[in-house]
């Protein structure tokens, strides 16, 4: 009789990032098998060595096809039948812990929200210039009250509440907090980035013949 083999399940991520330059199996997908040695041993796999450069800061990015993985995981244990249900490409990066002092990232930080800040303020007074809400509000005024508008009134008081409340709610976001569960608008743009990314990774690695796949 046949000797039943064992399943092994793997589920590989779009992409990972290490922070070791031995990268393991159980670093960029999980898996999953009904004997623990057989899992534990594909989770502590070796499967690719990034060479550490002590002078370049820059990541390190390597494109790897499941069926590299499947090939490696059945050098090891023949007996077992692998079945995937994650990405049939991936990406890994390697990142080096940073180097730079904490304060220099708070700077960074600051001086990215003040670009920001201040980018937004002139692009709402750019708006608003554009589509003359001053006089919007002068002649709102005018017929309402029936006098001429005052340099501040209410009218711009609750339009600038309005506009900060609008934001907020916009964006899903209040300091640390949110709203609402949903994602918020940038983490939506964020990961169909992300998702663009790796995808122009992977086909450039597959064009150039960079990815690492069966022979």
């Amino acid at each position: 009789m046949k000797e039943k083999c064992e399943i092994v399940y793997v589920k590989a991520e779009r992409n990972s990032i290490c922070r070791e330059p031995q990268v393991k199996i159980q670093d960029v997908m999980s898996v999953q098998c009904s004997d623990p040695a057989i899992c534990a041993g594909i989770k502590n796999k070796t499967f690719y060595s990034f060479e550490k450069k002590e002078t370049s800061k820059k990541k390190r990015i390597e494109v790897f096809s499941i069926l590299k993985i499947i090939e490696l995981i059945q050098n090891d244990y023949p007996q077992v039948e692998v079945v995937s249900y994650g990405e049939q490409d991936f990406v890994v990066e390697y990142m080096e812990e940073p180097l730079a002092p904490k304060w220099l990232e708070y700077l960074k930080v600051g001086a990215v929200c003040l670009l920001i800040f201040l980018g937004s303020a002139f692009t709402i007074m750019a708006f608003n210039n554009d589509v003359s809400v001053g006089e919007v509000f002068d002649r709102f005024y005018g017929q309402i009250m029936g006098v001429e508008k005052p340099n501040v009134t209410e009218i711009e008081v609750c339009y600038c509440l309005g506009l900060a409340v609008g934001i907020l709610v916009f964006f899903n976001h209040i300091g640390k907090k949110k709203i609402t569960s949903d994602p918020t608008p940038i983490q939506v743009e964020m990961r169909k980035y992300e998702k663009d990314v790796d995808t122009t990774f992977i086909e450039n690695a597959g064009r150039k013949g960079h990815e690492h796949d069966v022979s």
